[in-house]
C-alpha cells in the first residue's frame, strides 16, 4: 500500500506526497532518466545524419529529420515528469503552466508532422508519377513550419488563462494543476486527435492495399528486364519499404498515443493533474525513444551513418557528400 504525507512539512496548505518502497522510486528514477538520455542521444544521431549527408536530403527524409526534432524536445519535457514521481511539484505555477503548454505544443505538432508523412506515403505509392512535382523539399519545409505555428498559436490561445494567472487553479502547495474551457478542450482534442488519426488511419489503408497489389505485380514480372526497367524496379522497391518503415513508426506512435487521448476523451472535466496522467505520458513520452531504434532495424542508411559518426568519418572533409545509401 502506497503511504502518503506532505510535500512541504513545514506548510499546512501543501499536498501531499506519494511515498513509495524505496527500491522501486530509485528503479523508477532510473527508468525514466535512461529513457531521457536515450531520446536526446538517438535523435541527435537522426538529426546529424540527416543534416549532414545530402544523399539523404529528400522530402521524406525531412519528414522524419522534423519528426526527431520534435521527439528530441521531448527530452526537456520528459525531465518534468522525472520531478512528478512522487506527485509533487517543486517548482513554480507558472513553470506548470509553462511545461504544459510545451508539452501540447510537442504532441500536436507530432501528430500533424505524421499526419504529413502518411501524405507523402499516399502520393509515393498512389501516385508516383506527379509525386516529384506535388512532394518537394520546399513545400516539405513549409508544412511542418505551419505545424509548429498553428499548434503554438492555438495551444497557447487554448491556455491563455493557465499563463495569466498560473496556480489560479491549485488546491494546495506542489500541485500542478492546469484547467481548459470544455468547449476548447473538446476542439482540441477533435483537432489534435481524432480528426488527424481518421486521416492517417485512412491514407495508410489506401497505401496498404496499392503497395499489395504492386508488390504482386512486382513479383509476377520476368526476371529479364531492361535497364530502365531495373531502375524503376528498384525505385519502386524502395518507395514500398519505406512505406513499409513509415508505417511501423506510425502504428508504434497510435499505441502510444491512444492511451492518453483515450484518458483525456473519458474525463468528465477539463481539470487536468499532471502527476494523475503520468503513467499514459510516459508512454507517449516512450515513443520518441522508440523512433530511432525503429530506423536502426530498417534503415541501412542509418546504421551506415552511426558507423561513420562514431568513426569520426563525419569529420574529414567532404564527408558530407559520402554514398550512405
Amino acid at each position: 500500500m502506497e503511504e502518503t504525507e506532505l510535500c512541504f512539512p513545514q506548510l499546512n496548505s501543501s499536498c501531499s506526497r506519494v511515498v513509495r518502497p524505496y527500491a522501486l522510486t530509485i528503479f523508477l528514477y532510473i527508468l525514466l532518466c535512461t529513457i531521457n538520455l536515450l531520446t536526446v542521444f538517438l535523435n541527435l544521431l537522426v538529426i546529424i545524419s540527416i543534416s549532414h549527408y545530402k544523399q539523404l536530403h529528400s522530402p521524406t527524409n525531412l519528414l522524419v529529420l522534423a519528426l526527431a526534432v520534435s521527439d528530441f524536445l521531448v527530452a526537456p519535457i520528459m525531465f518534468f515528469q522525472v520531478l512528478l514521481i512522487n506527485g509533487c511539484w517543486l517548482l513554480s505555477d507558472l513553470m506548470c503552466s509553462l511545461y504544459t503548454v510545451m508539452d501540447y505544443i510537442i504532441t500536436s505538432t507530432s501528430i500533424g508532422i505524421m499526419v504529413l508523412i502518411s501524405i507523402d506515403r499516399y502520393v509515393a505509392i498512389c501516385d508516383p508519377l506527379h509525386y516529384p512535382t506535388k512532394v518537394t523539399q520546399k513545400r516539405v519545409q513549409v508544412c511542418v513550419f505551419l505545424c509548429w505555428i498553428l499548434s503554438a498559436l492555438c495551444h497557447i490561445l487554448m491556455m491563455k488563462d493557465n499563463l495569466v494567472y498560473p496556480g489560479k487553479y491549485t488546491s494546495c502547495i506542489g500541485e500542478c494543476v492546469v484547467v481548459i474551457e470544455y468547449v476548447a478542450g473538446r476542439v482540441d482534442l477533435f483537432l489534435s486527435f481524432i480528426g488527424p488519426i481518421t486521416v492517417i488511419i485512412v491514407l495508410y489503408m489506401r497505401v496498404f492495399v496499392v503497395a499489395v497489389s504492386q508488390a504482386r505485380a512486382m513479383r509476377s514480372q520476368t526476371v529479364t528486364v531492361t535497364a530502365q526497367g531495373s531502375m524503376g524496379l528498384r525505385a519502386k522497391k524502395s518507395e514500398l519499404k519505406a512505406a513499409r518503415t513509415l508505417g511501423v513508426v506510425i502504428f508504434m506512435f497510435l499505441i502510444c498515443l491512444c492511451p492518453y487521448f483515450c484518458v483525456t476523451l473519458t474525463s468528465q472535466d477539463t481539470l487536468i493533474n499532471e502527476y494523475q496522467a503520468a503513467p499514459v505520458l510516459w508512454l507517449f513520452y516512450f515513443n520518441s525513444c522508440l523512433n530511432p531504434i525503429i530506423y536502426i532495424f530498417f534503415y541501412p542508411w542509418f546504421r551506415k551513418c552511426i558507423k561513420l559518426i562514431f568513426t569520426l568519418e563525419i569529420l574529414r572533409p567532404g564527408s558530407c557528400d559520402t554514398n550512405v545509401l
